[in-house]
Protein backbone atom coordinates (compact mmCIF):
# COMPACT_ATOMS: atom_id res chain seq x y z
CA UNK A 1 0.00 0.00 0.00
CA UNK A 2 1.24 3.45 -1.04
CA UNK A 3 -0.13 6.80 0.38
CA UNK A 4 -1.76 7.60 -2.35
CA UNK A 5 -3.98 4.93 -2.08
CA UNK A 6 -4.39 5.80 1.78
CA UNK A 7 -6.80 8.52 3.04
CA UNK A 8 -6.99 7.58 6.42
CA UNK A 9 -3.59 8.16 8.59
CA UNK A 10 -1.70 5.14 9.90
CA UNK A 11 -3.15 4.36 13.39
CA UNK A 12 -0.52 6.18 16.01
CA UNK A 13 -0.37 4.00 19.03
CA UNK A 14 -0.67 6.87 21.88
CA UNK A 15 0.25 4.38 24.71
CA UNK A 16 2.92 2.42 23.07
CA UNK A 17 4.14 6.44 22.12
CA UNK A 18 4.22 7.47 25.84
CA UNK A 19 5.35 3.92 27.13
CA UNK A 20 8.69 5.32 25.30
CA UNK A 21 8.46 8.74 26.19
CA UNK A 22 8.96 7.41 30.45
CA UNK A 23 11.40 4.48 29.46
CA UNK A 24 13.72 6.96 27.46
CA UNK A 25 13.18 9.87 29.95
CA UNK A 26 14.24 7.37 32.72
CA UNK A 27 18.07 7.41 31.67
CA UNK A 28 18.95 10.14 33.76
CA UNK A 29 20.84 10.86 36.50
CA UNK A 30 19.27 9.81 39.77
CA UNK A 31 20.52 12.39 41.49
CA UNK A 32 19.11 15.63 39.40
CA UNK A 33 16.37 14.13 37.16
CA UNK A 34 16.26 15.24 34.34
CA UNK A 35 20.10 15.16 33.50
CA UNK A 36 20.93 12.99 30.27
CA UNK A 37 24.43 15.13 28.95
CA UNK A 38 25.47 14.33 25.39
CA UNK A 39 28.63 12.09 25.85
CA UNK A 40 27.38 11.30 30.02
CA UNK A 41 27.13 6.76 30.78
CA UNK A 42 23.25 8.12 30.35
CA UNK A 43 23.11 9.46 27.30
CA UNK A 44 25.04 6.19 25.81
CA UNK A 45 22.99 3.81 27.64
CA UNK A 46 20.19 5.68 26.44
CA UNK A 47 20.99 5.47 22.59
CA UNK A 48 21.55 1.86 22.53
CA UNK A 49 17.82 1.65 24.09
CA UNK A 50 17.04 3.75 21.16
CA UNK A 51 18.32 1.39 18.29
CA UNK A 52 17.01 -1.64 19.90
CA UNK A 53 13.64 0.39 19.26
CA UNK A 54 14.75 1.92 15.76
CA UNK A 55 14.85 -1.60 14.99
CA UNK A 56 11.86 -3.05 16.21
CA UNK A 57 10.18 -0.77 14.26
CA UNK A 58 11.48 -1.90 11.39
CA UNK A 59 14.19 0.62 10.63
CA UNK A 60 17.50 0.03 9.31
CA UNK A 61 19.88 2.13 11.61
CA UNK A 62 23.57 3.72 11.03
CA UNK A 63 25.69 6.22 13.08
CA UNK A 64 26.67 8.50 11.15
CA UNK A 65 30.19 10.24 10.70
CA UNK A 66 29.09 12.95 12.98
CA UNK A 67 27.79 10.65 16.02
CA UNK A 68 23.93 11.48 14.31
CA UNK A 69 21.84 7.99 15.09
CA UNK A 70 19.72 7.38 12.29
CA UNK A 71 16.44 4.98 11.26
CA UNK A 72 16.16 4.61 7.59
CA UNK A 73 12.72 3.26 5.90
CA UNK A 74 12.53 2.70 2.53
CA UNK A 75 10.63 4.09 0.07
CA UNK A 76 8.67 2.69 -3.29
CA UNK A 77 11.04 5.09 -4.92
CA UNK A 78 14.89 5.23 -3.56
CA UNK A 79 15.77 7.31 -5.81
CA UNK A 80 14.19 10.10 -4.24
CA UNK A 81 15.23 12.40 -1.40
CA UNK A 82 14.02 11.03 1.91
CA UNK A 83 11.78 13.33 3.87
CA UNK A 84 13.09 13.22 7.17
CA UNK A 85 11.66 13.78 10.95
CA UNK A 86 13.60 13.62 14.87
CA UNK A 87 14.98 15.93 17.42
CA UNK A 88 17.71 15.48 20.25
CA UNK A 89 17.96 12.95 22.91
CA UNK A 90 20.07 14.70 25.12
CA UNK A 91 19.44 17.48 28.16
CA UNK A 92 20.91 20.13 29.87
CA UNK A 93 21.20 20.36 33.78
CA UNK A 94 18.10 19.53 35.32
CA UNK A 95 16.16 19.76 32.40
CA UNK A 96 12.63 18.16 31.26
CA UNK A 97 11.45 15.20 29.93
CA UNK A 98 9.99 16.14 26.91
CA UNK A 99 12.23 18.79 25.26
CA UNK A 100 14.00 16.89 22.38
CA UNK A 101 13.03 13.50 23.16
CA UNK A 102 9.52 13.90 22.06
CA UNK A 103 10.35 14.49 18.61
CA UNK A 104 12.83 11.52 17.83
CA UNK A 105 10.24 9.52 19.91
CA UNK A 106 7.09 10.64 18.22
CA UNK A 107 9.29 10.18 14.33
CA UNK A 108 9.83 6.42 15.61
CA UNK A 109 5.98 6.25 16.34
CA UNK A 110 4.86 7.37 12.95
CA UNK A 111 7.63 5.03 11.59
CA UNK A 112 6.36 1.68 13.42
CA UNK A 113 2.37 3.08 12.15
CA UNK A 114 3.72 2.73 8.97
CA UNK A 115 5.64 -0.23 9.56
CA UNK A 116 2.16 -1.67 11.38
CA UNK A 117 -0.58 -0.52 8.80
CA UNK A 118 2.20 -2.31 5.61
CA UNK A 119 2.31 1.63 4.30
CA UNK A 120 5.16 2.49 2.22
CA UNK A 121 6.05 6.24 1.37
CA UNK A 122 6.98 6.98 -2.08
CA UNK A 123 10.37 8.59 0.07
CA UNK A 124 12.37 7.43 1.79
CA UNK A 125 12.19 8.39 5.65
CA UNK A 126 14.11 8.78 7.93
CA UNK A 127 14.00 9.35 12.21
CA UNK A 128 17.21 11.22 13.86
CA UNK A 129 18.62 11.34 16.99
CA UNK A 130 21.24 14.46 16.18
CA UNK A 131 24.00 14.33 18.19
CA UNK A 132 24.23 16.83 21.20
CA UNK A 133 21.94 20.23 20.29
CA UNK A 134 22.73 21.66 24.00
CA UNK A 135 25.31 23.36 24.86
CA UNK A 136 28.36 20.58 25.52
CA UNK A 137 31.04 20.88 27.85
CA UNK A 138 33.00 21.70 25.01
CA UNK A 139 31.32 24.98 24.26
CA UNK A 140 29.02 23.69 21.04
CA UNK A 141 25.58 23.01 20.41
CA UNK A 142 23.93 21.27 18.24
CA UNK A 143 27.12 19.26 17.12
CA UNK A 144 24.93 16.58 14.59
CA UNK A 145 23.22 18.91 12.75
CA UNK A 146 25.86 21.03 12.43
CA UNK A 147 27.54 18.42 10.60
CA UNK A 148 24.75 17.55 8.29
CA UNK A 149 25.06 21.49 7.37
CA UNK A 150 28.42 21.41 6.65
CA UNK A 151 29.44 24.33 9.68
CA UNK A 152 31.21 21.57 12.33
CA UNK A 153 34.95 23.28 11.97
CA UNK A 154 37.99 22.20 12.79
CA UNK A 155 38.15 24.57 15.61
CA UNK A 156 34.85 23.24 17.00
CA UNK A 157 36.30 19.65 17.01
CA UNK A 158 39.55 20.72 19.00
CA UNK A 159 37.38 22.47 21.28
CA UNK A 160 37.98 21.48 24.78
CA UNK A 161 36.29 21.01 28.11
CA UNK A 162 39.13 22.56 30.18
CA UNK A 163 40.18 19.23 31.07
CA UNK A 164 41.96 18.22 28.05
CA UNK A 165 39.15 16.27 26.39
CA UNK A 166 37.94 17.58 22.64
CA UNK A 167 34.80 17.41 21.14
CA UNK A 168 36.57 15.32 18.53
CA UNK A 169 37.90 12.82 20.74
CA UNK A 170 34.30 12.77 22.65
CA UNK A 171 33.08 11.79 19.07
CA UNK A 172 35.12 9.26 18.70
CA UNK A 173 34.40 7.37 21.96
CA UNK A 174 31.03 7.78 20.83
CA UNK A 175 31.53 5.70 17.64
CA UNK A 176 31.38 8.18 15.35
CA UNK A 177 34.22 9.13 12.65
CA UNK A 178 35.65 13.39 13.14
CA UNK A 179 37.94 12.46 10.33
CA UNK A 180 35.74 11.19 7.78
CA UNK A 181 32.98 14.12 8.54
CA UNK A 182 32.43 15.12 5.24
CA UNK A 183 30.45 11.82 4.65
CA UNK A 184 27.49 13.32 7.33
CA UNK A 185 27.10 16.51 5.09
CA UNK A 186 23.80 16.23 3.97
CA UNK A 187 23.45 19.46 1.60
CA UNK A 188 24.52 18.07 -1.47
CA UNK A 189 22.19 14.83 -1.49
CA UNK A 190 20.00 16.90 1.05
CA UNK A 191 16.38 15.86 2.17
CA UNK A 192 13.26 16.28 0.07
CA UNK A 193 11.38 17.67 3.51
CA UNK A 194 12.41 17.58 7.54
CA UNK A 195 9.98 18.66 9.82
CA UNK A 196 10.66 18.50 13.90
CA UNK A 197 7.96 17.98 16.63
CA UNK A 198 8.61 19.71 19.42
CA UNK A 199 7.37 21.33 22.74
CA UNK A 200 6.78 24.74 22.56
CA UNK A 201 9.03 25.88 25.74
CA UNK A 202 7.00 29.13 25.76
CA UNK A 203 3.06 30.22 26.92
CA UNK A 204 1.52 31.04 24.24
CA UNK A 205 -0.11 28.11 22.62
CA UNK A 206 -1.10 26.86 26.43
CA UNK A 207 -2.49 30.82 27.04
CA UNK A 208 -4.20 30.99 23.82
CA UNK A 209 -6.44 27.04 24.29
CA UNK A 210 -4.07 26.01 21.56
CA UNK A 211 -3.18 22.44 20.30
CA UNK A 212 -0.71 23.15 17.95
CA UNK A 213 1.77 25.35 16.32
CA UNK A 214 3.05 25.91 13.10
CA UNK A 215 6.43 27.46 12.81
CA UNK A 216 7.21 29.96 10.59
CA UNK A 217 11.02 30.99 11.63
CA UNK A 218 13.73 30.24 13.85
CA UNK A 219 15.21 33.61 16.09
CA UNK A 220 18.62 34.12 15.04
CA UNK A 221 20.95 34.48 17.98
CA UNK A 222 23.93 37.06 19.33
CA UNK A 223 25.74 36.61 21.94
CA UNK A 224 28.42 38.91 23.66
CA UNK A 225 30.64 38.93 26.73
CA UNK A 226 30.90 42.09 28.03
CA UNK A 227 33.77 43.93 30.55
CA UNK A 228 33.49 46.50 32.79
CA UNK A 229 36.56 48.04 34.48
CA UNK A 230 35.85 50.34 37.70
CA UNK A 231 37.64 50.49 40.85
CA UNK A 232 37.55 48.94 44.06
CA UNK A 233 37.20 50.64 46.98
CA UNK A 234 36.34 50.30 50.79
CA UNK A 235 32.23 50.95 50.79
CA UNK A 236 31.77 52.93 54.28
CA UNK A 237 34.96 55.17 53.34
CA UNK A 238 34.17 56.23 49.64
CA UNK A 239 31.71 59.29 49.01
CA UNK A 240 28.76 57.87 46.53
CA UNK A 241 30.16 61.26 44.25
CA UNK A 242 34.11 59.62 43.72
CA UNK A 243 32.97 55.98 43.34
CA UNK A 244 33.54 54.25 39.58
CA UNK A 245 31.43 51.47 40.27
CA UNK A 246 31.27 48.90 37.83
CA UNK A 247 28.20 46.99 38.63
CA UNK A 248 26.36 50.04 38.78
CA UNK A 249 27.99 50.69 35.10
CA UNK A 250 26.25 47.04 34.52
CA UNK A 251 23.66 48.05 35.64
CA UNK A 252 22.54 50.42 33.38
CA UNK A 253 22.94 47.62 30.15
CA UNK A 254 21.06 45.25 31.86
CA UNK A 255 17.87 47.62 32.47
CA UNK A 256 18.65 49.39 28.82
CA UNK A 257 19.00 45.92 27.25
CA UNK A 258 15.53 44.96 29.12
CA UNK A 259 13.69 48.33 27.97
CA UNK A 260 14.85 47.96 24.63
CA UNK A 261 13.52 44.32 24.02
CA UNK A 262 10.18 45.71 25.58
CA UNK A 263 10.00 48.35 23.76
CA UNK A 264 10.55 46.35 20.27
CA UNK A 265 8.08 43.85 21.06
CA UNK A 266 5.46 46.07 21.60
CA UNK A 267 6.20 48.40 18.86
CA UNK A 268 7.17 46.16 15.80
CA UNK A 269 5.71 42.88 14.59
CA UNK A 270 9.08 41.09 15.51
CA UNK A 271 10.17 38.69 17.92
CA UNK A 272 12.70 40.03 20.15
CA UNK A 273 14.05 39.15 23.57
CA UNK A 274 17.17 39.99 25.73
CA UNK A 275 18.35 37.97 28.57
CA UNK A 276 21.16 38.34 31.19
CA UNK A 277 21.74 35.20 32.46
CA UNK A 278 25.26 35.36 33.57
CA UNK A 279 27.22 37.70 35.56
CA UNK A 280 30.68 37.42 37.88
CA UNK A 281 31.31 40.10 39.91
CA UNK A 282 35.00 40.93 41.61
CA UNK A 283 35.50 41.44 44.19
CA UNK A 284 32.25 40.11 45.41
CA UNK A 285 32.14 41.41 48.79
CA UNK A 286 29.52 43.20 50.83
CA UNK A 287 31.74 45.66 51.86
CA UNK A 288 33.81 46.84 48.83
CA UNK A 289 32.56 48.70 45.59
CA UNK A 290 32.44 46.61 42.72
CA UNK A 291 35.78 46.46 40.65
CA UNK A 292 35.17 44.53 37.79
CA UNK A 293 32.09 42.90 36.22
CA UNK A 294 31.88 40.27 33.78
CA UNK A 295 28.71 39.75 31.71
CA UNK A 296 27.14 37.35 29.15
CA UNK A 297 24.34 39.82 27.07
CA UNK A 298 22.04 37.26 24.71
CA UNK A 299 19.33 39.17 22.30
CA UNK A 300 17.30 37.14 19.85
CA UNK A 301 15.23 37.58 17.08
CA UNK A 302 13.49 36.39 13.97
CA UNK A 303 14.48 39.67 12.02
CA UNK A 304 18.07 39.70 11.37
CA UNK A 305 18.35 43.40 10.95
CA UNK A 306 16.86 43.97 14.50
CA UNK A 307 19.98 41.89 16.05
CA UNK A 308 22.52 44.57 14.47
CA UNK A 309 20.50 47.86 15.25
CA UNK A 310 19.47 46.23 18.90
CA UNK A 311 23.64 46.17 20.00
CA UNK A 312 24.50 49.47 18.28
CA UNK A 313 21.13 51.22 19.81
CA UNK A 314 22.30 49.78 23.36
CA UNK A 315 25.84 51.01 23.19
CA UNK A 316 24.31 54.75 22.21
CA UNK A 317 22.01 54.80 24.73
CA UNK A 318 24.33 53.65 27.56
CA UNK A 319 27.86 55.16 26.89
CA UNK A 320 26.80 59.05 28.17
CA UNK A 321 25.60 57.34 31.57
CA UNK A 322 28.64 54.71 32.32
CA UNK A 323 31.36 57.77 30.85
CA UNK A 324 29.91 59.58 33.53
CA UNK A 325 30.57 56.65 36.35
CA UNK A 326 33.80 56.39 35.41
CA UNK A 327 33.87 53.20 34.09
CA UNK A 328 35.23 51.66 30.85
CA UNK A 329 33.54 49.04 29.21
CA UNK A 330 34.00 46.66 25.75
CA UNK A 331 31.65 43.99 24.45
CA UNK A 332 33.62 40.87 22.82
CA UNK A 333 31.64 39.16 20.52
CA UNK A 334 30.77 35.21 21.24
CA UNK A 335 28.53 33.74 18.64
CA UNK A 336 26.24 34.94 16.10
CA UNK A 337 23.29 32.59 14.47
CA UNK A 338 21.49 34.18 11.76
CA UNK A 339 17.63 33.83 11.62
CA UNK A 340 16.32 31.11 9.54
CA UNK A 341 12.57 31.11 7.98
CA UNK A 342 10.93 27.91 7.76
CA UNK A 343 10.15 26.34 4.37
CA UNK A 344 6.58 27.71 3.58
CA UNK A 345 5.72 24.26 2.03
CA UNK A 346 5.88 22.71 5.31
CA UNK A 347 4.26 25.77 7.11
CA UNK A 348 1.04 25.42 5.27
CA UNK A 349 1.31 21.51 5.14
CA UNK A 350 1.44 21.87 8.83
CA UNK A 351 -1.59 24.34 9.28
CA UNK A 352 -3.27 21.80 6.91
CA UNK A 353 -3.00 18.90 8.94
CA UNK A 354 -4.07 20.01 12.29
CA UNK A 355 -7.07 21.49 10.49
CA UNK A 356 -8.07 18.01 8.76
CA UNK A 357 -7.29 16.63 12.10
CA UNK A 358 -10.07 19.81 13.52
CA UNK A 359 -6.90 20.59 15.58
CA UNK A 360 -6.63 24.31 16.76
CA UNK A 361 -3.65 25.98 15.03
CA UNK A 362 -1.80 29.25 14.81
CA UNK A 363 0.89 30.34 13.14
CA UNK A 364 3.93 31.39 15.22
CA UNK A 365 7.92 31.58 15.13
CA UNK A 366 10.35 29.76 17.54
CA UNK A 367 12.06 31.68 20.26
CA UNK A 368 14.45 28.53 21.08
CA UNK A 369 17.35 27.51 18.55
CA UNK A 370 16.83 24.13 17.22
CA UNK A 371 18.14 21.49 14.79
CA UNK A 372 15.73 22.26 11.96
CA UNK A 373 17.91 25.51 12.28
CA UNK A 374 20.75 23.63 10.66
CA UNK A 375 18.89 20.78 8.58
CA UNK A 376 17.55 23.99 6.42
CA UNK A 377 20.63 24.23 4.71
CA UNK A 378 20.01 20.62 3.48
CA UNK A 379 16.31 21.45 2.02
CA UNK A 380 12.64 22.33 3.26
CA UNK A 381 12.58 22.28 6.52
CA UNK A 382 9.61 23.75 9.30
CA UNK A 383 8.27 22.45 13.04
CA UNK A 384 5.30 21.67 14.53
CA UNK A 385 4.92 22.90 18.34
CA UNK A 386 2.46 21.55 20.86
CA UNK A 387 1.88 23.38 24.21
CA UNK A 388 4.01 22.51 27.99
CA UNK A 389 2.54 23.45 31.08
CA UNK A 390 2.78 27.03 32.08
CA UNK A 391 5.40 27.37 28.94
CA UNK A 392 8.26 25.96 31.33
CA UNK A 393 11.18 23.94 29.48
CA UNK A 394 14.90 23.56 30.50
CA UNK A 395 12.81 22.39 34.02
CA UNK A 396 12.86 19.07 36.15
CA UNK A 397 8.57 20.63 35.94
CA UNK A 398 8.93 20.49 32.40
CA UNK A 399 5.36 18.98 31.34
CA UNK A 400 2.89 17.64 28.18
CA UNK A 401 0.06 15.71 28.81
CA UNK A 402 -0.52 12.37 27.01
CA UNK A 403 -3.65 14.23 24.40
CA UNK A 404 -1.13 17.00 23.48
CA UNK A 405 1.77 14.51 22.89
CA UNK A 406 -0.43 12.38 20.68
CA UNK A 407 -2.29 15.35 19.08
CA UNK A 408 1.52 16.69 18.03
CA UNK A 409 2.51 13.20 16.39
CA UNK A 410 -0.52 12.56 14.57
CA UNK A 411 -0.02 16.21 12.59
CA UNK A 412 3.49 14.73 12.50
CA UNK A 413 2.16 11.67 10.37
CA UNK A 414 -0.24 14.02 8.94
CA UNK A 415 2.22 16.42 7.44
CA UNK A 416 4.71 13.37 6.64
CA UNK A 417 1.87 11.85 4.67
CA UNK A 418 0.98 15.15 2.68
CA UNK A 419 4.51 15.78 2.06
CA UNK A 420 5.16 12.81 0.79
CA UNK A 421 2.16 13.00 -2.25
CA UNK A 422 3.41 16.86 -2.76
CA UNK A 423 6.47 15.82 -3.41
CA UNK A 424 6.93 13.22 -5.33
Amino acid sequence: MNTAECSELPPIDGARLWRRLEELSAFTRPDVPWTRRAFSPEYTAARAWLRGAFEAAGLQVRLDAAGNLIGCRPGRRNELKPLATGSHTDTVNAGGRFDGILGVLAGLEVAHALNDANITLEHPFEVIDFLCEEPSDYGISCVGSRAMAGQLSADMLAASDGQGDTLGQALQRLGARPEALAEADRRQDGFAAFVELHIEQGPMLEREGLAIGAVTDIVGIRRAQLFFEGRPDHAGTTPMEERSDALVAAACVIRQAQRLARQWSRSTPHYVVATVGRMAVSPNASNTVPGQVDLTLEVRSNHAPLLQEFWELLARRCDPAIARLGVQWRVEPRTHVDPVPCAPLVTAAVEQAALRLGLACRRMPSGAGHDAMYVAHTGPSGMIFIPCLDGRSHSAVEWASPEQVLAGTQVLAATLLDLDQKLG
